[in-house]
């Protein structure tokens, strides 16, 4: 079965920094480029970033710079270091995985909440 668990979202000010991670479970992780998004209250889901199997990296244009996406292929884990946090990165975010073989759609984590005050 798989499951996405994410965990380090909280209450930050301007300019702090956060972590979130992505726990995922079976062997889905391995054969996916994995994602993080993100969803204010009354906007569209938005992609943040994506890291492939591989390594390759790619970022929303609003968060280049600031934020860094990797993934622990060890530890089934991917990665989300947040820094220099604006009061708009406010958001619940959500981790992705999609995989290239083996599974017919994507699954998603539950989400975790980033709240930034200014």
């Amino acid at each position: 079965q798989v499951q996405l668990v994410e965990s380090g979202g909280g209450l930050v000010q301007a300019g702090g920094s956060l972590r979130l991670s992505c726990v995922v479970s079976g062997r889905i992780f391995s054969v996916s480029a994995m994602g993080w998004y993100r969803q204010a209250p009354g906007k569209q889901r938005e992609l943040v970033a994506t890291i492939t199997s591989g390594g390759s990296t790619n970022y929303a244009d609003s968060v280049k710079g600031r934020f860094t996406i990797s993934r622990d292929n060890a530890k089934n884990t991917v990665y989300l270091q947040m820094n220099s946090l604006k009061p708009e990165d406010t958001a619940v975010y959500y981790c992705n995985a999609h995989p290239r073989i083996g599974f017919v759609r994507d699954y998603w984590g539950q989400g975790t909440q980033v709240t930034v005050s200014s």
